[in-house]
């Protein structure tokens, strides 16, 4: 196995850094709009991605109610609120940002994902977290040869690919289906959502004659119309695969998470 080396440009922005969006944000609750803002600011609370944070003066009447407790967050100090609209209670869903935070974050809010039902940049919805406008997503076709192995099996050999480039991450290798051992691959219930790619259809796992290897590959049916050439390819990850592109072993990323990486 390969020695572990960064091959992929890092993340630069930093944490508490703060910027406007240049969209109309809306967020519902039950079919309910909770806000409707075109003054919604990016925050950075950590590296990966930004928040949104919503002027005050933009959510509904009432909808925020203190629960007199303050966490540093990783932008500032900020004061729980309860969201409530109708008859919805979310406990513990916002936070308005206060002193020692950075000044333009004054007398706005910002909102756990999961609090809101649905979220959407102008018309279009938005899932996971909002999209950086400092990273971007490319899928270039590319005539290089990919071999995929596990555990001295071949699972995928390739005489071209669809190489998808996203800031932070490991260039991902999206191969046509004709190309795959499906024989040696079984379909797995897992579904995952990415702000940039969409909603996968497929995931797939690997059982060798050692070991399990459970969600190792994944497809997406219908993404994005930005990422719309890996549509129907699939891709393995590089982090629990051998994978050989042109005729070299890469070596293996650290796999922090899966979360929006596939």
């Amino acid at each position: 196995m390969a020695t572990e080396s960064i091959l992929h440009p890092s993340l630069i922005v930093p944490i508490g850094h703060v910027e406007p969006v240049p969209r109309r944000i809306r967020g519902t609750v039950a079919g309910r709009v909770v806000f409707d803002t075109r003054r919604a600011l990016y925050v950075w609370e950590w590296q990966a991605y930004p928040q949104f944070s919503i002027p005050i003066e933009d959510l509904v009447e009432g909808a925020l109610h203190d629960d007199r407790h303050t966490e540093q967050l990783g932008a500032g100090a900020a004061h729980r609120h309860t969201l409530r609209v109708g008859p919805e209670v979310r406990a513990g869903a916002a936070w308005v940002w206060g002193e020692g935070s950075p000044e333009a974050l004054r007398e706005t809010v910002r909102f756990e994902w999961e609090a809101l039902d649905a979220w959407f940049e102008e018309d279009e919805p938005v899932f996971v977290h909002p999209r950086s406008p400092y990273s971007r997503v490319d899928a270039l076709r590319s005539g290089s040869t990919v071999r995929v192995e596990v555990d001295g099996v071949v699972l995928a050999e390739a005489s071209g690919c669809v190489k998808l480039f996203e800031t932070g991450l490991p260039t991902r290798y999206y191969l046509d289906p004709a190309s795959i051992d499906w024989t040696r691959l079984r379909r797995s219930d897992t579904v995952t959502r990415c702000p940039y790619k969409g909603t996968t259809s497929d995931y797939w796992s690997f059982d060798s004659d050692t070991a399990s290897h459970e969600d190792i590959a994944w497809t997406y049916d219908f993404p994005t119309i930005q990422a719309n050439r890996i549509a129907g390819l699939t891709a393995f990850y590089n982090e629990h695969v051998d994978l050989y592109v042109d005729g070299s072993l890469l070596p293996r990323p650290v796999d922090t998470t899966r979360v929006a990486s596939d």
